[in-house]
């Protein structure tokens, strides 16, 4: 997975797809597969699968520019601290996944498609529809902004990847309020999590809250 994730952006980024688009794209690849990987085999499966993740995006910085996964994940208004916002969201990432599988056990898929879902589309509606932006802290000094666009974008589909994954859970359809109370959380946190970080914090919070409410 981690490799046909890799060879498909890369494909797309060397066709002229700009990074916001090519980066959310294995974002979005990245935790829908780990969502059905913790729904399958439970955290063993989904730290063997963060694992071999890892080590691909790993290579793929150590090649730096020029290799097509990095030039696919790394955005120019990141520089000169291109690599830091590639391995920064990828620790956060496993970091995020990690708690949230041990605070919230099976919730913690609610997490993985609330964060991999309204995340993934919050940037690209953002580049391409947002007329109101926001600025958010962010590490090193890079300049970042949000959009309330991108926001919105996040909660509707935060919103849809929490339902779904409440009926995979097998969670009836009368609590389907439940995944909008998550969406509602994801977008009000990624909100304000500094650029970089919201991998963590989204996934942790739409997995608290579900398991708050349901557990």
């Amino acid at each position: 997975v981690a490799g046909a994730g890799a060879f498909f952006v890369t494909r797309l980024r060397r066709g002229g797809m700009r990074v916001p688009y090519t980066r959310k794209i294995f974002h979005f690849m990245v935790f829908t597969t780990a969502a059905a990987v913790h729904l399958t085999w439970a955290l063993p499966g989904t730290l063997v699968y963060g694992s071999i993740l890892a080590l691909v995006v790993l290579g793929a910085v150590a090649a730096g520019e020029g290799n097509g996964l990095y030039d696919a994940l790394a955005r120019d208004t990141d520089r000169p601290h291109r690599t830091l916002f590639i391995v920064v969201p990828l620790i956060t990432t496993a970091v995020g996944g990690l708690a949230s599988a041990l605070l919230a056990g099976p919730f913690a898929s609610v997490g993985y498609l609330a964060a991999g879902w309204g995340d993934a589309v919050g940037e690209p509606v953002g580049t391409r529809w947002g007329r109101h932006p926001y600025r958010v802290p962010s590490l090193a000094g890079v300049p970042a902004t949000r959009t309330l666009e991108g926001s919105a974008a996040v909660f509707a589909v935060a919103t849809a990847g929490s339902i779904l994954a409440l009926w995979q859970l097998g969670i009836a359809p009368g609590f389907w309020w439940v995944g909008v109370v998550c969406g509602l959380a994801s977008a009000g946190v990624e909100a304000v999590s500094h650029h970089g970080l919201d991998n963590l914090t989204v996934q942790v919070a739409a997995s608290l809250v579900a398991h708050w409410i349901l557990a």
